[in-house]
């Protein structure tokens, strides 16, 4: 019997914060299916512009229950080389960096890990505020959660 092939879901996300730390929020736009899309987004009183990058692809993907095949989108160069190729070093030391100091945002990390490890994810960088659709979307919804200091979770 074939297996059926899943079709892969496309996550963009983005963080946003008004001073660093300050006001953060997180927003994601996802594509189900050429017809389905998914708007996300959070705000936190207090967090870091990292924090608000972690968060919003953790949020994405603790949608999906079943292992999914997902292409995450973001601008954040520190989620992508994290999660990409840092991310074995900190493990292999106890997540402690470089420095032997532990690895800023280890919660973070941690459940992105997990996560990462449970799906088929594959991992881009874009440029930020250069005219991808789903990026700006993903960074309107991120500065959404700040303005309105909400969550639509």
């Amino acid at each position: 019997m074939e297996q059926e092939k899943k079709e892969v879901i496309t996550i963009y996300t983005d963080g946003a914060c008004k001073g660093n730390p300050g006001e953060g929020g997180w927003g994601a736009y996802i594509i189900l299916n050429n017809s389905s899309k998914k708007e996300i987004f959070g705000y936190e009183i207090s967090t870091t512009n990292n924090r608000m990058e972690l968060t919003a692809s953790i949020q994405a993907l603790k949608l999906f229950q079943d292992k999914e095949y997902l292409e995450v989108y973001t601008d954040s160069n520190y989620l992508k080389q994290g999660i990409t190729l840092w991310i074995n070093a900190w493990k292999k030391n106890n997540w402690n960096n470089k420095q032997k100091k532990l690895v800023k945002n280890v919660d973070l990390w941690k459940e992105l890990d997990f996560l990462n490890n449970y799906h088929n994810i594959k991992w881009y960088w874009v440029k930020a505020h250069d005219g991808n659709f789903g990026n700006e979307k993903a960074d309107m919804l991120a500065n959404k959660a700040i303005d309105l200091k909400i969550s639509n979770l």
